[in-house]
């Protein structure tokens, strides 16, 4: 399961957690302008914005779990099973497979808006990239600098939301997601008073009671929840390093620990890696699972106009630094 959130201060950042059991060896991929985008059932893509994420790569294809383009758009697909849908080639339609999605999506758009207007003739077909690595039921947040939106292809059709917290987790599906808000609506960040009644004397014996009732399970309704609380009331400076510090907080509120949700046959789903893309600046930074340090890898500092898939591999081991 994951949680991918958006957060604003003098830049615009993107990221999210990858939760999973196993890991696929990422790598930090940069797409150059003139790297050829294949598509299945649509013409190919010569030319296109550069691209920054993580992704697998499987025969020099960038398989994008999330990524930012050069022009600030940013895109993450995050499981979705039993509601992901794909459909059938459909005659008239942009037939988009779903690990083609984000290339699609981000090699041609700049913003919400033209996000939108291009998605209204896509269709989610059913097509795996291979009989090894089969489509993954997926739902996507796409979001700018201003805006973001959520897309679920479900049975009944391609489902595109207004998403005004900027925030996506699993199931169930967006608009039940933003409906449980309401049940939370009495949470703050300020002590409570006492409504319970006139006639007890009770007491604010702790800080932080005015959260009491905030989830603290792992489960996806719950995170989503959780991240949202936590990023709607964040405040940190506007400095770069201020701004993604905070960004890495507000996803730690909700981490996966190794232990905390068995999957079966001693394996237990942890956050494989967290990321953090400042929108404006082009930089993708990440922690893992066993590395804490913040790296970060600035896409303008390759050549953008080349046809050769540049990627790195993940600094796994944790870096300490020893003070004395």
């Amino acid at each position: 399961m994951c949680t991918a959130i958006t957060y604003n201060t003098k830049n615009h950042y993107f990221g999210r957690n990858l939760d999973l059991e196993y890991s696929y060896n990422e790598t930090v991929t940069i797409t150059p302008r003139n790297y050829e985008f294949k598509f299945r059932k649509v013409g190919n893509i010569n030319n296109h914005y550069a691209i920054i994420g993580m992704c697998y790569v499987a025969n020099n294809y960038p398989l994008y779990y999330d990524a930012i383009n050069e022009k600030g758009l940013g895109m993450a697909g995050l499981n979705f099973p039993g509601n992901a849908d794909y459909k059938e080639v459909e005659d008239g339609k942009n037939n988009i497979a779903p690990f083609e999605f984000i290339p699609y999506i981000l090699s041609q758009c700049s913003n919400i808006e033209e996000t939108k207007k291009l998605l209204e003739n896509v269709n989610i077909a059913k097509i795996n990239f291979s009989d090894e690595l089969p489509a993954s039921p997926l739902h996507w947040i796409i979001s700018d600098k201003e805006k973001s939106i959520t897309v679920e292809s479900v049975k009944d059709g391609l489902r595109v939301y207004d998403n005004p917290v900027g925030v996506l987790t699993n199931n169930p599906t967006f608009d039940m997601h933003l409906f449980n808000l309401n049940n939370y609506m009495s949470l703050s960040t300020e002590q409570p008073v006492n409504n319970f009644s006139k006639e007890l004397n009770l007491d604010t014996y702790s800080r932080g009671m005015g959260a009491m009732g905030l989830p603290g399970d792992l489960s996806s309704a719950s995170r989503f929840v959780k991240a949202t609380f936590t990023k709607m009331n964040s405040k940190s400076g506007d400095s770069e390093s201020e701004s993604i510090s905070q960004f890495f907080h507000i996803l730690g509120s909700v981490y996966q620990q190794r232990g905390c949700v068995h999957m079966g046959e001693g394996k237990y789903e942890i956050t494989i890696y967290s990321s953090c893309a400042n929108l404006d600046k082009g930089i993708y930074y990440y922690t893992t699972y066993e590395n804490s340090q913040i790296t970060g890898i600035d896409m303008n500092k390759e050549n953008l106009d080349s046809r050769e898939l540049v990627s790195y591999n993940l600094i796994e081991g944790q870096q300490i630094f020893m003070q004395n």
